[in-house]
């Protein structure tokens, strides 16, 4: 079957709080809602244009009278609140329970164990801003070799490491390492590569990032589509969230090389699925409160969208969504219980209501039908409702 699916995540977009925002600190947390309010009005005419201001109220955004998009809303329903958690619903699979965390610090016999075990010591084992980080120690690392060691709110072990000190190959390494011992208890969602460059007072964390998630607990649609040996293509930080399984490659240096990866493989990928993330509004915006920042993303993208919709084939279904909230407006700069907006673009797409989704999953099973595959994991298909 010659069809193409893009499921385009766009990092932290959240479209106002979940049912049980409540249980995670997260009421009114509503990440493009309250950005709307923030900025005087979101200036995205493309993403309006499409049917944003049909999803929820945002100023600035109107429910335009013939969208060219399907549209709706989709609620999350497997435990947490990460990136993995959130690409992981989307592609079937709903997790029971959040991965664990650690506002105190990891326990010092885990950090000791991984200390013998890469043959560096260990500073930090603190929850930190990656940029307050490096303020505290990069001096010290610089001048021992020892590894950062920090987490956040969010399930990740992080270890940071100036790339004229440790060579990126070596950080690489003492992040395997570490997934490795990284099990139950202590089965952290990711733990990340955080490489950096400079000096004093002017630290810069670099493009080389790595994430090294655990593996899927069940069938995930990407596995389905390996199954079926339809291709799978990925652009961003999706690999990793994935554990590299039933995925490859795609690490972008930003949105625009995410933007431009994506436009590759429009005007030359094979058949099957592109499953994209713009990790700029997340990482660099909404984990600092950067409102303006956060703005200016969104319009460098909604200013992109005309390309990308215009590299369509007639079967390809280009899906527009978000992992989880991220609002720069409220005190936290951790992610946000939120829902997500779903638009959906294609030739064959009837511009209307999809409605509100009980699961990101609906999203994953309405790709594999798309695709011709059986799998429909934790969802259930909205296909019949976008599709002439």
């Amino acid at each position: 079957m010659a069809r193409r699916a893009i499921i385009l995540v766009l990092d932290g977009v959240g479209i106002g709080e979940a049912p049980d925002a409540a249980a995670y600190g997260d009421v009114g947390s509503h990440t493009l809602g309250n950005l709307a309010r923030a900025v005087g009005g979101l200036h995205v005419p493309n993403l309006e244009r499409a049917g944003l201001g049909h999803i929820a109220p945002l100023v600035g955004v109107a429910a335009v009278e013939s969208p060219t998009a399907a549209w709706g809303l989709l609620e999350p329903r497997s435990a947490g609140k990460d990136s993995t958690t959130g690409h992981w619903e989307i592609a079937g699979v709903h997790l029971a329970r959040p991965f664990p965390t650690y506002p105190q610090g990891f326990p010092a016999a885990l950090v000791e164990e991984f200390a013998r075990r890469t043959g560096r010591r260990v500073l930090g084992n603190v929850v930190a801003s990656g940029t307050a980080v490096l303020e505290t120690y990069g001096e010290a690392h610089q001048r021992t070799g020892d590894w950062i060691v920090y987490t956040s709110a969010d399930s990740v072990f992080q270890v940071a490491a100036h790339e004229a000190v440790v060579p990126l190959e070596e950080l690489y390494a003492a992040c395997e390492t570490a997934r490795a011992m990284l099990v139950a208890p202590h089965d952290i969602s990711r733990v990340i590569a955080r490489p950096f460059v400079g000096v004093p007072g002017a630290w810069r964390r670099t493009a080389n990032r790595r994430d090294l998630a655990i593996a899927p607990p069940a069938e995930t649609l990407l596995d389905a589509l390996a199954a079926a040996g339809i291709p799978r293509a990925g652009v961003g930080k999706v690999d990793d969230l994935f554990a590299r399984r039933g995925l490859e490659g795609g690490h972008t240096a930003d949105n625009a090389d995410g933007i431009a990866r994506i436009l590759e493989w429009l005007h030359g990928g094979p058949d099957g699925l592109l499953f994209a993330n713009l990790v700029d509004f997340d990482q660099l915006f909404g984990h600092r409160n950067d409102v303006p920042g956060f703005h200016g993303a969104l319009r460098a993208f909604d200013a992109a969208l005309p390309q990308l919709i215009a590299a369509l084939r007639q079967d390809d279904l280009l899906f527009i969504t978000a992992d989880h909230g991220n609002d720069p407006t409220t005190p936290s700069t951790d992610h946000a219980r939120e829902c997500v907006p779903v638009l959906a673009l294609g030739g064959a797409v009837v511009p209307g209501p999809i409605g509100r989704r009980s699961t990101f999953s609906d999203l994953g099973a309405t790709v594999a039908e798309w695709l011709g595959v059986p799998f429909r994991g934790c969802g259930t298909s909205f296909l019949s409702t976008v599709v002439r």
